[in-house]
């Protein structure tokens, strides 16, 4: 298993030429992979509302466009998704995700129906699944469904596809559940039913650590705002902040260097690969002010994939996240893999 600090080496961050409708969001590469994802663009109209002010924890679930963007999900797993995290708890000078329904009620599965589950992954996601130099399926998921199979007292498998095969196999019944980051997108909601989210992934800012105490966003009035070009957080602080100057770099690290090395007076962009950088850069910056949730920019967030129809192992699945939840295991999941909190 890798140490906490493991998954924090330096990273170069590009974005992908690729595009599907089966891409996942991104996380980051090891050093030597050279690549990282872009973020999938979910489907729908941007919400007139501004972000400021409020944390960004709205349900889409809520809204007509529910049935278009996720197609066959379940609205109850929908639901219990997306309350998502404007509830936080402290541990160990962390901030915590917490998506789950604080309301939400055990209501046991039938178990008899699901005598084990065999997931499906791949490697080459880190931190969130990947191998070690053991060459051992290791990372946050990899964690959280050795974690759901302990909760359910189930047998568990993981078996590693190539990316572009992943799908397909779940499709074929090669897996009960694919937990690898599928992009939850109008394409994938018609073949596949998932879980209730387990982690979103926010946007924010990050400011020399001096300009992070009591931030504003508005206090960038004039300022420079260092963004990936042509990235949905450049739309947002566009969006959102009309007077501020977006201040366009190739990559996340370019525009995150800049603000270290005062070019930018701030960045604006995804909080999961800021936050790496952050591990290594923790003297001169830090996140100011809130995470910022928008599924319609940034993506729905992480979901567990189960072929469309298969309700027993995706109940059984969503009751061991709250079961999970509750018990603390998934803090102790994410503090394992991200020592510098991006919520």
């Amino acid at each position: 298993m890798r140490s906490p600090c493991s998954c924090v080496l330096p990273v170069t961050w590009a974005s992908s030429s690729a595009s599907s409708a089966m891409r996942r969001p991104p996380g980051p590469t090891l050093a030597q992979a050279g690549e990282a994802r872009t973020w999938h663009k979910s489907q729908g109209a941007a919400r007139p509302l501004s972000p400021f002010g409020a944390n960004w924890a709205i349900s889409r679930a809520l809204s007509t466009a529910t049935d278009k963007v996720l197609g066959r999900m379940r609205i109850l797993s929908i639901l219990t998704a997306a309350v998502l995290a404007l509830t936080v708890s402290m541990a160990s000078g962390q901030t915590l995700p917490n998506h789950a329904d604080p309301q939400a009620r055990d209501i046991v599965p039938n178990l008899s129906a699901v005598p084990a589950i065999r997931f499906l992954t791949t490697a080459d996601f880190p931190p969130f699944n990947y191998r070690d130099k053991n060459g051992q399926l290791v990372g946050f998921n990899i964690d959280l469904a050795r974690g759901i199979c302990a909760e359910l007292n189930v047998a568990c498998t993981i078996q590693s596809w190539p990316w572009d095969q992943a799908a397909k196999a779940l499709a074929d019944n090669q897996g009960d559940a694919l937990i690898a980051g599928l992009a939850l997108t109008p394409e994938t909601g018609e073949e596949f039913d998932f879980s209730s989210i387990y982690l979103m992934l926010p946007g924010r800012f990050v400011t020399p650590r001096a300009a992070a105490t009591n931030f504003e966003p508005a206090t960038l009035a004039g300022k420079s705002v260092a963004v990936r070009k042509g990235s949905a957080h450049e739309e947002f602080v566009k969006r959102y902040l009309p007077t501020a100057t977006p201040a366009e770099f190739d990559s996340e690290t370019l525009a995150l260097e800049a603000v270290r090395e005062g070019k930018a007076d701030a960045f604006f962009g995804d909080a999961m690969r800021a936050s790496f950088w952050l591990n290594q850069n923790d003297g001169c910056c830090s996140f100011a002010g809130e995470p910022y949730f928008r599924p319609d920019l940034f993506g729905e967030g992480l979901a567990i994939a189960q072929p469309a129809g298969h309700d027993a192992v995706r109940r059984a699945i969503d009751y061991a996240l709250v079961r999970l939840n509750r018990d603390g295991k998934l803090d102790e999941y994410y503090l394992r893999w991200f020592p510098v909190s991006f919520y």
